[in-house]
């Protein structure tokens, strides 16, 4: 695991629900004004005393929430509407992310320049642009985000420009930028 980065950890409860398909944590207000960001944070810490590493989400209303994988649900023994007990540190280096198939090839196709560029980037940019890319869930905006972030790569930007890095850009839980609310 990655180093903290100097700032205390932070303790909470939080409840976890759905949203769609998908199991969700919120952070409490508190606990996220804590958090050395709006955006995204790599964090390191327990839930119900099970560790975990992960980057937190903004939930664009200066929060952050946290998806709950299932191995996670199991092992903590968590479902909707229970109450988590977090305790998390802010990270100095971040994990890598998961790269979309479609962003990953056109990555192993392009120019070396570009290759390089991506692999001389820090993590927490190359998490910038998979955000990016997996904002939208038109496909054809999605092609052309892909497309864009090659080129934009090629004259040198080491980050996309242009989206609110505090909001929440998950298209499945998110309208105008903000987490939705459990149904």
């Amino acid at each position: 695991m990655s180093q903290p980065t100097g700032v205390p950890p932070i303790r909470c409860d939080a409840t976890v629900y759905t949203i769609g398909q998908r199991t969700v944590l919120r952070l409490p207000e508190g606990a996220s004004r804590r958090l050395p960001s709006r955006g995204q944070v790599a964090v390191q810490g327990t839930i119900n005393g099970h560790a975990f590493q992960t980057v937190l989400e903004p939930d664009g209303s200066s929060g952050h929430w946290v998806e709950i994988d299932n191995k996670l649900q199991r092992t903590a023994t968590l479902g909707a509407g229970d109450t988590a007990t977090l305790e998390i540190a802010p990270l100095k280096d971040w994990p890598e992310p998961n790269v979309p198939q479609d962003l990953e090839t056109a990555l192993a196709t392009a120019p070396e320049k570009i290759q390089e560029l991506w692999k001389d980037i820090t993590p927490m940019a190359r998490w910038e642009w998979v955000r990016w890319v997996n904002a939208t869930q038109n496909p054809e905006t999605r092609k052309r985000r892909v497309a864009v972030s090659i080129s934009k790569m090629s004259g040198g930007k080491r980050r996309p420009c242009c989206f609110n890095l505090a909001a929440c850009t998950d298209p499945n839980l998110s309208r105008n930028g903000r987490l939705m609310e459990p149904a």
